[in-house]
């Protein structure tokens, strides 16, 4: 099917509409402050409480906001084109519930509360070793359905875990603390947990761009990609490692925010003529929109404490699912 709109200048636009948005969001909070002088305080290294609110505050949350929604979306293309299934999601891998976990032990073993940046790195890790334990499950020659079945065992097994993590709880605010968290937010984040995540989502970013002709080729069937000299079981795991090293990383800072790599994709794909290695850059740069305006949205609204932004995301994007499923059932 022919693309609705020249691919160049649909991905100029979208990278300018996230931009915008990005820059937008600097505007938006429970204070006014003015951007530009509290920027250029910033810049003149004048401490001042606008200064501080706008760097410490709004543009770790702006950063992430765009980052992290760049990696959902990417990586839901990324995945749907892998198992050619539009319904699939970046979590089915299995390293959403292991990053999950992984920072639901720091807040178990009291690791957050000792030092900054041991939640991020704790989910950071809880992200690693689910990657490997899917590798080690899987095995180097996974087809589409041992990856699928190891994600969904690795995501059972750390669902698990985290509510065993919750039952055994001593302290009932801690309990509430890890609840909170994983309802998934970008509330209070910090510029050196940027310096964590950003360069492992954008390693994630890099592998799975890398294979925007492999998901091309992977269209017309297995046997005629591996006959174009595409190596399929690489393409596989370098797929795994980019949506786990993107969608990890920004769990671990973020806790779970779900939807946004199905809906992107889904939105995004009539427009590059259903081509798999199109849609990649298209749906990072639309997943980066969509959360970002969420987060805005989650702050214009009248309400205190603020909703947490994975659950924004869900009762959006549930009724968007349902509808899908509707359609499809009806064109089948």
């Amino acid at each position: 099917m022919s693309e609705r709109f020249p691919y160049p200048a649909l991905v100029a636009a979208l990278a300018a509409l996230s931009l915008a948005v990005t820059l937008a969001s600097l505007f938006v909070g429970y204070v006014h402050i003015d951007v530009l002088a509290a920027l250029g305080d910033a810049l003149a290294r004048r401490d001042s409480l606008p200064a501080l609110a706008l760097t410490q505050l709004r543009v770790p949350r702006a950063i992430f906001g765009a980052t992290i929604g760049f990696s959902l979306g990417l990586s839901g293309a990324a995945v749907q084109g892998l198992l050619r299934n539009p319904l699939a999601d970046p979590g089915i891998v299995g390293v959403s519930g292991g990053a999950a976990f992984g920072a639901v032990a720091a807040f178990y073993s009291g690791l957050s509360g000792a030092f900054a940046l041991a939640l991020p790195l704790g989910g950071i890790a809880g992200a690693l070793v689910s990657a490997l334990a899917l590798y080690a499950l899987a095995g180097r020659n996974a087809g589409v359905m041992t990856l699928i079945l190891a994600g969904v065992t690795i995501n059972a097994l750390a669902g698990a875990l985290t509510s065993l993590a919750l039952n055994l709880s001593p302290n009932p605010y801690a309990v509430f603390e890890i609840m909170f968290w994983l309802m998934g937010s970008l509330q209070d984040r910090s510029l050196p947990q940027v310096a964590l995540a950003l360069p492992l989502m954008a390693l994630g970013w890099a592998l799975i761009l890398s294979s925007t002709r492999a998901l091309d080729a992977l269209t017309l069937g297995e046997d005629t990609a591996a006959s174009l000299g595409f190596d399929l079981v690489r393409l596989r795991w370098k797929l795994v490692a980019g949506a786990s090293l993107a969608v990890g990383a920004g769990v671990a800072v973020a806790g779970s925010i779900g939807f946004v790599g199905l809906v992107a994709p889904h939105l995004l794909r009539p427009f590059v003529g259903y081509r798999p290695g199109r849609l990649l850059l298209v749906s990072g740069f639309g997943g980066a929109i969509a959360l970002v305006a969420a987060d805005v949205a989650v702050r214009l609204l009248p309400v205190h404490p603020e909703l947490k932004l994975g659950v924004v995301t869900s009762l959006i994007g549930a009724p968007f699912l349902l509808a899908l499923v509707g359609r499809l059932r009806s064109e089948g």
